[in-house]
């Protein structure tokens, strides 16, 4: 038969980097991503700010709340006795608000605008004498609990409150103010903030990785259809190129006697046939791998199937041995392969054109065998790898011999025959005993 070369069939497709068509779906596919992962971290943008606006009023909520329960408390435990003017601290001295996780200070003032600190707990927590004396100021305008956010000594922002305290008949007045812990302060916004950083960088990863797995999975069958589109036209241009050509040269006009006439036509009416089977069988291909058509499965005769094959081609040497048998299939994809089967081994066994082509049907198996030169031992190993050929052709009739073996659940095969030439089969599945 056929010495197996690689033919120019194989550079239909090239490499995914050299497809214009693959290439635009890879770009889709990372505009994709780009867009999920956009659109994913815009919307953990916004909802960190709103969580860090909620979080920051709910939390300076809860902070004045704290601030109002201590101030509010130790109002109660300031006393001024009758005549004096000097405040009284005994009840704030044992009193749990006035020494615990709250920084605490107490100023007085007997009327002359100057504020004297008469009590302090923690007092590094809160502002210094000039900033504490205006929020003392601005406690006794108020004439009542006023809020604030400071510094402490150290520079650090607090929350402070202060309410005033007057006694009726005597200038003395008081001041109790307390502060937040600027350790805490600090150390839970900056959680807060790394939190939402860390969790929003870390999901718009997750779905960075995860829009690009997804779009690529959705593209996987566009990629397989742009594949298929260029395999078909790349196959059928190849496929039509030498009995178009052909045809040109045969119905080229000039003068001739009438039966170089007679065989002009003949041969043009071969090669329509030829170019007719070729273009059905890429488009059953074609449309059996979109998804278009699916494969017709009935029970039938494989031997009476290779014999019908057989008839169309009266001019040729071949001789059938045929024995009944039953397969599950499609009957248009089968003919197809037996017809593939045949055609190659007219033209690679053209090396002795006495020597007969021989077909032999049994147990779900359809043999041919020519006395060409054989197998090439130096070509591919995969003889039914679409672009493999002997030379005069594309390879492509023994892909699709390849194919339509493995789409009925059986296989092709390729070996060389006892006293030269080749033996190439296809092997179906017999049905069950059931089916039979």
């Amino acid at each position: 038969m056929n010495s197996l070369s690689a033919g120019p069939g194989g550079r239909f497709i090239g490499s995914a980097a050299d497809r214009p068509a693959v290439t635009r779906l890879r770009r889709t596919r990372w505009q994709l991503t780009a867009l999920i992962t956009a659109i994913t971290a815009t919307s953990l943008i916004v909802l960190g700010l709103v969580a860090a606006t909620i979080d920051s009023r709910s939390r300076d909520h809860a902070i004045d709340n704290s601030l109002d329960r201590v101030v509010t408390g130790l109002y109660r435990a300031v006393d001024l006795p009758p005549g004096e003017d000097v405040i009284d601290l005994s009840q704030i001295e044992n009193d749990a608000l006035a020494n615990g996780e709250t920084a605490v200070m107490i100023v007085s003032s007997d009327g002359d605008g100057k504020w004297t600190e008469s009590y302090a707990h923690l007092r590094s927590w809160l502002p210094k004498d000039d900033g504490a004396a205006g929020l003392a100021d601005d406690a006794v305008f108020a004439g009542e609990t006023v809020f604030r956010d400071g510094f402490d000594n150290m520079g650090r922002p607090v929350r402070i409150a202060a309410t005033p305290i007057s006694w009726e008949d005597s200038r003395v007045q008081a001041v109790v103010i307390a502060g937040t812990n600027p350790g805490l302060w600090d150390r839970d916004r900056a959680l807060l903030i790394w939190g939402l950083v860390v969790g929003g960088v870390t999901l718009v990863a997750l779905s960075a990785v995860a829009g690009h797995v997804l779009s690529g999975r959705s593209m996987r069958h566009a990629m397989v259809m742009v594949e298929e589109q260029e395999r078909f036209l790349g196959d059928a241009a190849h496929e039509l190129r030498t009995p178009l050509t052909t045809l040109r040269l045969v119905t080229e006009p000039r003068e001739r006697a009438a039966q170089d006439n007679q065989r002009a036509l003949t041969d043009a009416r071969a090669l329509g046939d030829r170019m007719e089977r070729i273009v059905a069988g890429l488009l059953a291909r074609a449309r059996m791998q979109a998804g278009v058509t699916t494969m017709e499965k009935v029970q039938l005769l494989l031997d009476q199937l290779t014999e019908s094959v057989v008839e169309e081609f009266p001019q040729a040497n071949i001789v059938v041995t045929a024995h009944p048998t039953v397969v599950v299939g499609d009957p248009g994809l089968l003919s197809l392969a037996v017809r593939n089967l045949i055609e190659n081994a007219i033209v690679h066994g053209a090396v002795n054109r006495v020597a007969p082509i021989e077909v032999h049907v049994a147990d779900g198996r359809v043999s041919v065998r020519d006395h060409g030169a054989g197998i090439n031992p130096q070509l591919s190993s995969n003889p039914f790898q679409r672009g493999v050929s002997g030379g005069r052709g594309s390879g492509i009739g023994l892909a699709l011999v390849a194919w339509i073996a493995d789409l009925h659940g059986g296989g092709a095969s390729m070996e060389p025959a006892a006293g030269g030439g080749t033996i190439v089969s296809i092997a179906l599945p017999l049905p069950a005993l059931g089916h039979s």
